[in-house]
Formats: C-alpha cells, sequence, structure tokens
C-alpha cells in the first residue's frame, strides 16, 4: 500500500508541477491522498499456533488445509496468507504457523468468528493445537 502511496505523490508532484499549481494546492492534494490512503486500512486477523507432539505431519496438514480453505467459503475475508516460523532468533515460544486473514471493517470480523465454516475449522483444529496467540489490528 505503501508503494502505491508514494507512486502517487509522485505523480501528484510531476502533475502539480506541470499544471502550475501552488505548493498550497499541492498540499491539499496531498493530505486528500493520505486521508483515502487512511481510510482504506485493513483489518488484520493474526493466529499463531502451535501442535501438540501426537499430531502427525497428515494431522496438521488437514489442519492447514482447513483453514487455507476458509477464504474461498467466507466472503468477509479479503485477503489470506500463512507460512511456517523459520526465524532463527528461537523466540516463537514453540508457535510454528502463522495464518494471517484480512478483513475490511470489524463488520466483516464479527461476521467471520461466528460463521459455521469457521466454527467447522476450529473443529479440525481443536484436537491438534497446543497453543495459539491472537492478534488482532488496523494496518497503518
Amino acid at each position: 500500500m505503501y508503494r502505491f502511496f508514494s507512486f502517487a505523490m509522485l505523480v501528484l508532484l510531476a502533475a502539480a508541477c506541470q499544471s502550475g499549481n501552488t505548493s498550497s494546492e499541492t498540499e491539499e492534494k496531498t493530505i486528500e491522498m493520505e486521508q483515502n490512503v487512511t481510510e482504506k486500512a485493513m483489518l488484520r486477523h493474526v493466529v499463531l499456533l502451535s501442535f501438540k507432539e501426537e499430531s502427525s505431519q497428515e494431522d496438521i496438514k488437514k489442519v492447514e488445509d482447513a483453514f487455507i480453505a476458509l477464504q474461498d467459503k467466507i466472503p468477509q475475508i479479503k485477503d489470506f496468507e500463512w507460512g511456517t516460523n523459520n526465524s532463527p532468533e528461537g523466540l516463537n515460544n514453540g508457535l510454528t504457523h502463522c495464518f494471517l486473514v484480512t478483513f475490511e471493517s470489524e463488520a466483516d470480523r464479527e461476521v467471520y468468528l461466528p460463521h459455521p465454516d469457521h466454527q467447522a475449522f476450529v473443529e479440525v483444529l481443536s484436537p491438534h493445537m497446543k497453543d495459539v496467540t491472537v492478534i488482532d489490528y488496523w494496518a497503518k
């Protein structure tokens, strides 16, 4: 998003120079663009997981697949990504998987959490989950 904003700023400044706009007109347009970028902030839902020692790789794969499938089942999910820890710092406290779900609004998240497909995923996850940390934030 920031790359888009930087690019848009360059385009705006170039247009201002060509059109003969004053610096105050350019500043007003810059403020307007910043407000538009702020209005498009997305809500991130971060889920960090670890699995029980007795859970097999096949069990873990089923959980991964079930989480991944939610993006096609719940239209309020605007973006989704996931991965496994590979940090060399050793500060993951045993958490091995990160899932990042993006929503446009808190209302969308409120639909997602009790959604039957999300609840079905929780049923797949629960027998294998050792630990979880969830944090939600508005991307800046």
